[in-house]
Parts: C-alpha cells; structure tokens; sequence
C-alpha cells in the first residue's frame, strides 16, 4: 500500500471575509474530490480571508499512479481562477 500526501498553500485574492473564502475552497474542495477521489481538507489559515492550506491524501498501490493523480490535481488548481499556489509539498509513504 502507498500513501501519498499533499500539502498546497493558496493565496485567495479579492475576497472580503471568510464567508467568500470558504464558498472558493468548499468549490474547489468538491471537485479535487469528484474529478480525483482523493480526500481533501483545509488544514491551515482557517482564520486568515485571504490564505488556506489545502491536505490532500490519496491511497493507492501504485506509486506512480499516485504522483501522476496528485500533480494532475495541482495542475487543475494551478488553472483555477480564483486563487494564486504559493507553494505545495508532496510525500510518500
């Protein structure tokens, strides 16, 4: 069994209170999960409007399916229109 972890940190700009920002990451939450079926939760800057850190997790058997499907993810979130990747991680275990 592999396990691959995922840790984005986002920048989200022209936002004026956390209601916006949890409608965005709540958007883009549902689709990591729909398109990829990884399991994702914001694990930072909760109280912060205009920054979040995403966790990401994927289990698989195979290794390199589970970089393929992580960088597909950051990918889509690079295209996303609604926010900035300042920086991301990613493990293996």
């Amino acid at each position: 069994m592999e396990v691959g972890i995922l840790e984005i940190d986002i920048s989200i700009g022209g936002i004026r209170s956390l209601k916006e920002k949890r409608k965005i990451l709540k958007s883009t939450i549902t689709r990591l999960k729909n398109k990829f079926n990884l399991s994702v939760a914001e694990v930072g800057y909760h109280d912060k409007w205009q920054r979040a850190t995403l966790g990401v997790a994927a289990v698989s058997t195979d290794k390199r399916y589970l970089d393929k499907i992580l960088q597909k993810s950051i990918d889509m979130l690079e295209k996303e229109g609604h926010f900035e990747l300042i920086d991301y991680q990613m493990y293996f275990w």
